[in-house]
């Protein structure tokens, strides 16, 4: 504020500057016209002869000025000299068409800055106007301007030190609760994210405050689930791990007391096998997870063809299926979709993570599927042909319905299964889903007289994304396309 103070204030001595010339211009202005007028009353025709009636007494009267010189002057139409003062300059050709209107102008007489007022008059019978001109100094001028601005400026020069003060008091005065507010919030503990008290803050920074309040209570709760989130995975590798350090230490004691049967330390070693498995699982799935979240970050999105994604992952997984026997099947869009062509289920994404969520699913369906089972992956276009449909179906155990929102959340495991996991699978499939804007469900995939004797209903996770409309399936998307 004081910057535009100290910027201002040259600004207005100039501008008083200008107003106190025109103020001091006026009056003078005035009496130069006023002396014109006097000077053409004196104008008479003799004989077709314009005369100027000028006594030697009256002349020295109108050069009657003891700070200024006066100059007067009159001349005919063709510029023969009158009377007065021959060294007036003539006014411009335009001033000759306003007869009877005294005009004004500066100009020089004698390297002299003068004001001059000049009139045409048309005396009654003559056939061609008079030029009658009054010229004066301006020292009378300049003197009544220096005293109009040092009125005006002087008090400025006082008044400005005292308004630049009283800003300063009122700021420092005005920024006590901001600097005390700046104060606690230095003062914390980097942990403390409790909401800062606004009641104590100026009236508009108050919404500023509450917008860190609620970025503070985002924050907490995103702390809350990383800290829940490493206590459950450091619980869970727990397990893996100490089964681990428990068959490597049987396994020394075995061979420190001379059992060295090749049988018992073959188990003992596909034991330590599956642990270790179990826990590099554990830690793949991890780290997918995390990768997901820095994912969520990323704003560079490109297109994905998600029938080539799903296709890819289906032969990444045979071997295990064979080695299961289960029948692992994929169904995709064919010419007979007229709403949804063959080959364009297109989405836009991160190619990364839609290919792990894909695998997710299609792993966590071989795990819980029996041998002699079936997990089929499904491309489809939506009712609309404006999404694409993700389906991911086995012929399982199947989730209770009252379990079904309770699969999605990190580490929990359906219960009344026996299969070995670390229940974050689905997870790690809703996150992605959620970062791309798609929506996820799950349902039984037989109904209740479809299912064979002693076999489940099966699960059916559906995955639906936006597609990429058609027109724009070659185009590339913009960095921050949602």
């Amino acid at each position: 504020m004081l910057a535009p103070l100290l910027l201002l204030w040259p600004m207005s001595l100039a501008l008083t500057w200008l107003v106190a010339q025109g103020i001091a211009n006026r009056p003078y202005d005035r009496a130069l016209t006023e002396s014109v007028r006097v000077l053409a009353q004196r104008l008479e025709l003799h004989d077709d002869h314009v005369r100027f009636d000028v006594t030697q007494e009256t002349a020295p009267l109108l050069r009657a000025d003891d700070i200024d010189s006066i100059y007067y002057q009159v001349m005919d139409a063709q510029g023969q000299w009158i009377g007065g003062d021959r060294e007036l300059p003539r006014p411009p050709q335009s001033d000759e068409q306003a007869l009877g209107e005294a005009r004004l102008r500066d100009d020089e007489v004698h390297n002299e800055s003068v004001r001059i007022a000049s009139q045409w008059v048309l005396i009654a019978e003559a056939q061609h106007p008079v030029l009658v001109q009054v010229a004066e100094t301006l020292n009378k001028r300049s003197r009544l301007a220096t005293e109009i601005i040092k009125g005006v400026i002087l008090p400025q020069f006082v008044i400005l030190p005292i308004a630049v003060l009283l800003v300063w008091m009122a700021l420092v005065r005005g920024l006590v609760p901001l600097n005390t507010l700046h104060r606690r919030i230095r003062e914390r503990d980097s942990d403390d994210l409790s909401p800062i008290d606004d009641r104590e803050v100026p009236e508009e920074v108050s919404p500023l405050v509450k917008a860190i309040n609620e970025l503070l209570a985002r924050q907490h709760g995103f702390l809350q689930t990383q800290k829940r989130f490493l206590a459950d995975a450091a619980h869970q590798l727990k397990t893996p791990l100490a089964g681990l350090r428990m068959q490597a230490e049987l396994a020394v004691r075995d061979i420190d007391a001379g059992q060295r049967d090749p049988l018992q330390l073959k188990a003992s070693l596909d034991q330590m096998a599956d642990a270790s498995q179990r826990a590099a699982h554990m830690v793949n799935q991890l780290l997918s997870m995390a990768r997901a979240d820095a994912k969520a970050q990323d704003p560079v999105r490109q297109r994905v063809d998600l029938e080539q994604v799903a296709l890819d992952v289906v032969r990444d997984f045979v071997p295990k299926a064979l080695d299961k026997g289960i029948d692992l099947g994929y169904e995709g869009p064919t010419e007979d979709t007229p709403t949804f062509p063959c080959g364009q289920a297109c989405v836009y994404g991160h190619p990364l993570l839609l290919r792990e969520m894909i695998a997710n699913l299609v792993d966590n369906a071989l795990q819980y599927t029996p041998a002699r089972g079936a997990v089929t992956v499904r491309i489809h276009p939506d009712a609309a042909g404006d999404a694409v449909i993700l389906q991911v179906e086995d012929s399982g155990p199947g989730i209770p319905a009252a379990e079904r929102d309770l699969v999605f959340q990190p580490f929990y495991r359906a219960l009344g299964t026996a299969v070995e996991g670390s229940g974050l699978g689905l997870a790690i499939v809703a996150e992605i889903a959620r970062q791309h804007e798609g929506t996820i469900t799950l349902d039984d995939a037989r109904t209740a007289d479809q299912i064979p004797a002693g076999e489940g209903p099966g699960v059916r996770i559906t995955v639906c994304i936006k597609a990429l409309p058609p027109e724009n399936i070659g185009a590339t998307p913009a960095p921050n396309t949602p």
